[in-house]
Parts: C-alpha cells; structure tokens; sequence
C-alpha cells in the first residue's frame, strides 16, 4: 500500500487563490483610500456623490481580498431621501491588475444582502447598462444635493423614494 504524500500534491499557485469579499477592517482604511485615488483620481472630489460622502457616516464597507491583499472596495453611506432612510453605494473600486468578470458585482452583492438586513433601500449615481443588471433602476423623483445627471441617479427597494438626498451621520 503506497502512502499518499501531502508535500506531493500540487499547491494553488497564489493567484489561483479565491477572491474573498469581507467587512472592511480599520487596518483596510490606507489601502481602500489609495485603490480609490488609483481608480478615480483627484477628480473624484469634485463631484456630488463625493461631497454627499463627505458629511455621511458610514453604515457598511466591504473589501475583496487577493492573497491578502486588497485589491477591490465599496461603501455604504447613511442618507435619507426626503423622509426615507437610504444607504449610499461608493464608490466601487477595483484594482486595475485584479479586475476579474464579477468582483464588482460581488461588492454590490454585499452592500444589497446589507441593505436587505437593514430593510433599507440602496441609491447611487452610477451606469445603467451596468446596474440594471443588480436591479437597479433610474429614480426620477429623487433630487441630488448638487449637480448631477438625473438618469445615473438609480434606485433598489422596496418602493422608490421622493425628495431631496440628505446625508445622515
């Protein structure tokens, strides 16, 4: 009877290694911030969803995570929309040498089951094309705290709200 050699069998090569969706931890903050800088630029700050951010707490953050390393990110930010409780996605961000068919969608994943857990609904300003797939759709009564194109503006709950986005700590 042969013996079977642990050490004999092949090991995954690290980049065969499974991309894992997690909570964001404090230890993450440097590394999400400089893959979101990576992937948006100075720009970013600039824009409305960005200065929305600004003055929100965060309600959930989620990393993708690639041989330890973290290589994709999103956020869930506090708002409500007039009356309504809501979270904020983004942004999304993925490395450019780890973008893979579905690593972000699995982080838009994360933040729909949270928002589900929590009972809200999810807006961002963001592609259909991309997130009618994720069930998403444009929201027309929903008014952004600055400028922004109204049908980038989308919505996913229950029953879409009306008024103005305002950011809650």
């Amino acid at each position: 009877m042969r013996r079977l050699m642990l050490d004999a069998l092949p090991k995954p090569a690290p980049h065969d290694m499974p991309v894992r969706i997690e909570i964001e931890t404090p230890v993450d903050v440097a590394a999400v911030e400089a893959l979101v800088l990576a992937a948006f630029g100075p720009g970013r700050f600039a824009k409305t969803a960005e200065r929305l951010r600004e003055r929100a707490g965060v309600a959930a953050a989620f990393v993708a995570r690639e041989d330890g390393q973290v290589v994709g990110s999103v956020r869930l930010w506090r708002i409500a929309v007039g009356e309504t409780p809501a979270m904020f996605l983004g942004p999304i961000a993925v490395a450019s040498d780890s973008r893979k068919a579905g690593l972000g969608a699995d982080l838009v994943q994360a933040c729909v089951d949270q928002a589900a857990l929590d009972g809200t609904g999810i807006l961002l300003v963001g592609d259909m094309g991309y997130f009618e797939r994720l069930g998403f759709a444009v929201a027309p009564k929903v008014r952004m705290p600055g400028p922004v194109d109204q049908t980038r503006v989308l919505w996913r709950g229950e029953e879409e709200p009306v008024g103005l986005v305002r950011a809650l700590l």
